[in-house]
């Protein structure tokens, strides 16, 4: 990282941006934005104001590129004093409104300037009624337009419209009933935890649309990516009532999450054999080894815990598992991997998964575990490459897991926790880890969990994310921020997931990844 500059060297590194041509503007501007911001905190706050307005000076000679990201840094800076907005810095941008109005107005197209000036206006919201008309020519996207909308909009405490506007409103299109749900699980939260939430939704949205502005000034517009898996279409469901699911045949593998004692497997239920702990069969055929009582449930069941993750209520919609499918998780992707180019799409995760998990399944018996396996859309995958009948899909989240077996039936579906697995040391023979590792509150004791639990030669197949070369980057995907994660997504260092592997008795097989993906095989040795 640049050493900080301080207002005497300040004019060298704008210098240097302007003068730079395309090849070398992204690298300048990193340069630049390192003189006075350092992970969306300004180095020295005067400094930064009285170098805006030299920001500002140098907006009318530049190009459409510089512009934009200029744009970006501009935004950046406003965002800097953020939950307030009418900080000095965030004044000093102000300064520019004019010059920022004109330029949208004069675009009747998308481009990566436009997205940049996405970024930075929506950080105005007591300008609403002069911003939104300014792009009235622009045919944004609908997220990218509903992302400006949000942040541009105030609060409402006594209506607060929270957890449903990432990855953007457009994206929750839900229903009455759904509505109905939000207001009253919003009803019981602190007047500071709505204010908190409201505000990490809005700064979700900003690293967003910051992210794809800064994608696109430096490698062109985003290439859509759908999903044309036809089994996965979002109005596939299982037809007529679903079948009970014989845990019975995992009796080898599943454990008591409290003592690791044996179960015995009953018309409702399972029993512990040593602690005689009973654990139900749910609605829809899920067997509950996870020891929370409560859907949603992050910690424990202790009071303080219960009020620590009230925001989890957030995440348990009946119908999470289709936003999450049509939206949630495509974004995120695009989001934490630098996906905006398409180099993953569902097609190229379907053939890594299939290929290596049916090789480990033709080579030893048992069941596979489909760790954090949300709505099913990879368990269907792991399903069709060793068998239905042998695959164990786990999540903590019943309401993912309802809608998993809505559409597989014939898989077992258990709640329960990753960093306590019920499952009996050495017992499977293959685990899938799916865009699900940033989301652990623990992430080596997952993967020690894993080693644990794999048999020897058994593998892993795991993707992930790790955090970007480019500090503004790093800064957007560390900023998304949801009611059901608050402290955040972590992502990784390469080499923290390798010692975590190695303490866990696995070794990488094959690694590999475009953009910001982190994709690997392990071994179990022994």
């Amino acid at each position: 990282m640049a050493p900080h500059a301080g207002p005497a060297t300040a004019a060298e590194p704008l210098t240097a941006f302007l003068e730079a041509g395309s090849e070398a503007l992204p690298g300048e501007f990193g340069r630049l934005v390192a003189a006075f911001w350092t992970d969306g905190a300004l180095n020295d706050p005067a400094a930064a104001r009285e170098a805006v307005p030299r920001f500002l000076a140098s907006w009318d000679g530049a190009d459409a590129a510089h512009r934009g990201y200029l744009a970006l840094g501009l935004g950046l800076f406003a965002e800097a004093e953020y939950p307030e907005l009418d900080g000095p810095v965030a004044l000093a941008v102000r300064q520019g409104l004019d010059r920022f109005l004109d330029e949208a107005r004069g675009h009747t197209t998308v481009s990566p300037l436009t997205l940049a000036l996405v970024y930075l206006l929506s950080h105005f919201p007591d300008e609403r009624a002069r911003v939104l008309p300014a792009f009235a020519h622009v045919p944004l996207d609908p997220d990218d337009r509903t992302r400006l909308d949000r942040g541009l909009t105030r609060l409402d405490p006594d209506d607060p419209d929270l957890g449903r506007a990432w990855p953007s409103p457009h994206d929750w299109d839900i229903d009455a009933q759904e509505r109905d749900f939000d207001r009253a699980w919003t009803m019981t939260l602190t007047p500071e935890q709505i204010t908190g939430t409201w505000d990490d939704d809005t700064r979700t949205l900003w690293a967003t649309a910051g992210a794809k502005a800064l994608w696109s000034l430096a490698h062109g517009m985003p290439t859509p990516v759908t999903d044309e898996n036809p089994y996965w279409s979002a109005g596939h469901r299982a037809a007529g009532p679903r079948p009970g699911t014989d845990f019975a045949g995992h009796a080898a593998s599943l454990r008591c999450p409290s003592c690791r004692g044996e179960l015995a497997f009953e018309e409702r239920g399972a029993r512990c054999r040593s602690c005689s702990t009973f654990y139900p069969v749910a609605l829809g055929g899920i067997l509950d080894l996870s020891r929370r009582e409560r859907s949603g449930a992050g910690v424990s069941d202790a009071a303080e815990d219960v009020e620590a993750d009230v925001l989890q209520n957030a995440a348990v919609m009946s119908t999470i598992g289709e936003h999450y499918e049509a939206g949630l998780r495509p974004a995120f992707l695009r989001v934490m991997g630098q996906n905006w180019d398409g180099a993953v799409t569902p097609a190229i995760e379907d053939a890594y998964l299939h290929g290596r998990l049916r090789r480990a399944a033709a080579h030893s018996e048992g069941p596979v575990l489909d760790l954090a396996a949300g709505a099913g859309r990879w368990t269907w995958v792991v399903a069709d490459a060793v068998g239905a009948d042998r695959v164990i899909a786990a999540d903590l989240n019943d309401a993912m897991l309802h809608w998993l077996r809505g559409r597989l039936p014939q898989v077992s579906a258990v709640r329960a926790d990753a960093l306590e697995l019920p499952l009996a040391d050495a017992s499977v023979t293959a685990v899938n880890c799916w865009n699900a590792l940033q989301a652990m509150p623990d992430a080596a004791q997952a993967i020690a969990e894993i080693g644990r639990c794999l048999k020897p030669g058994g593998i892993l197949t795991l993707m992930t994310f790790r955090w970007a070369d480019d500090q503004v980057y790093r800064y957007f995907q560390r900023s998304h921020i949801f009611p059901a994660r608050p402290e955040g997504y972590l992502l990784f260092e390469p080499r923290e997931i390798r010692s975590w592997l190695a303490a866990a008795g696995l070794s990488v097989v094959e690694e590999s990844g475009p953009g910001t993906f982190v994709l690997l095989t392990a071994k179990r040795e022994g």
